[in-house]
């Protein structure tokens, strides 16, 4: 009888080695569903997102006179809090792999000064390293928008929200229009 034991416990314990086995061998389920196209992001979380944090702190210069647009109060501050942080997590969304730029068949807002959306893949896929970079760039200038935030420092947010625009215009001088890109920086170089 205690052979019997032994040896159904042996094979018992071989065929749970061998289940774990297999479970450890086949390849883990993705984490990520990636719905969303890049220019679902743009359109839908990173344009609306940094205009609100641009037009956060500006002068209005109308016939009523001149108005000093600023947050003012907690909430205020709250509310620009809440769009720099979905700016953040857009950027790391951009990042996951296997996000299509567009949707097929999708072409270029304006293909005169545009690469089309397959163009711009192919651009990605080629340096991925440079795509993270750039998000990265978004991110790390969100990242310094959202410490003036937290500091209630208007003047500062003024001052930092330009360089959410200059991380976005890098990368689109490199993806979206790359034929431009001599032209910014000639005009660079030339200090215009």
């Amino acid at each position: 009888m205690r052979t019997r034991f032994l040896l159904l416990s042996g094979v018992l314990l071989f065929l749970g080695a061998c289940g774990a086995s297999e479970q450890k061998t086949s390849p883990p389920e993705t984490e990520f569903r990636p719905t969303a196209t890049i220019k679902d992001i743009m359109d839908s979380i990173v344009d609306p997102n940094a205009d609100f944090i641009w037009e956060s702190v500006e002068t209005v210069v109308s016939a009523k006179g001149i108005e000093e647009k600023r947050p003012r109060n907690d909430e205020e501050w709250k509310e620009v809090r809440r769009h720099a942080i979905a700016l953040l997590e857009a950027t790391n969304l951009l990042q996951m792999p296997g996000r299509h730029v567009a949707k097929p068949g999708e072409k270029a807002d304006d293909p005169k000064v545009e690469l089309g959306p397959e163009q711009i893949e192919d651009l990605i896929n080629k340096d991925r390293a440079s795509w993270i970079k750039h998000a990265q760039g978004l991110h790390d200038a969100t990242m310094e928008v959202l410490k003036t935030i937290d500091a209630k420092d208007a003047d500062a947010l003024l001052n930092n929200s330009d360089k959410i625009d200059t991380a976005c215009e890098n990368c689109h001088l490199q993806y979206w229009y790359p034929n431009e890109k001599g032209a910014a920086d000639a005009a660079q170089k030339s200090g215009n």
